[in-house]
């Protein structure tokens, strides 16, 4: 799918000077969601955009903060659409039905199990892990997980995620030549790759620290 897509986005690249960041609202929010829609071809060409001036009036790195920013609240609509739809419609719903959502009882039963297990902050952690990142949010719905930690949660993980892509977009177009965005997309996605384990690693030894330095207050009181 990401090569699919990749290969059809020059159309959306010309709209960028005046709608780019309405645009990485809405692919962000439908990536987000329980639509399949890969968010590298989305933030890694707004990275490459931002550093060569082509995303508004801004200079590059306002350009990239502010293409973070949009992208991180377009997850999170997408993310509460998961989440209020999982908070309605519960669990028997969605496995009976959840294929009309492009939502596998498998991977339904896998998100849950992962965050039965460890609770809320997984949907920080897993808004770092391919494949789970936007089904994370249903089981925080099941669970009738508080808004608030839901949206901070999800809000950083998105926030992290965003930035790295739209940060290697942005390196990209300062050191290769001529490509094309299909090449840009597959070059930035496998090297976003490339450093997914030490973010996620990272992202996990905060959350443990987190846990211990709760732990500790909680002994000490």
């Amino acid at each position: 799918m990401l090569e699919a897509i990749a290969s059809n986005i020059d159309s959306f690249v010309a709209a960028a000077p005046t709608w780019g960041f309405v645009l990485i609202f809405v692919f962000m929010a439908i990536e987000s969601s329980f639509i399949p829609f890969p968010s590298e071809v989305v933030m890694i060409p707004a990275g490459f955009l931002a550093a060569r001036g082509e995303l508004g009036p801004f200079s590059p790195w306002i350009g990239v903060v502010l293409s973070v920013i949009v992208g991180t609240l377009g997850s999170l609509l997408g993310a509460y659409v998961n989440y209020y739809l999982a908070l309605w419609a519960g669990k028997p719903f969605l496995e009976k039905y959840g294929k009309y959502f492009f939502i596998k009882k498998e991977s339904l039963d896998r998100s849950c199990a992962v965050f039965n297990r460890y609770g809320g902050a997984t949907t920080f952690i897993c808004r770092l892990i391919p494949g789970i990142r936007q089904l994370i949010s249903i089981p925080a719905g099941i669970a009738k997980m508080p808004f608030a930690s839901f949206s901070f949660f999800t809000a950083l993980g998105a926030g992290i995620w965003s930035a790295v892509l739209a940060v290697v977009g942005y390196v990209l177009a300062k050191t290769v030549g001529d490509i094309t965005y299909r090449e840009l997309v597959l070059k930035g996605a496998d090297t976003a790759s490339s450093y997914g384990p030490w973010i996620l690693g990272g992202a996990v030894l905060v959350v443990a620290m987190n846990i211990v330095f709760k732990k500790i207050l909680k002994k000490r009181r």
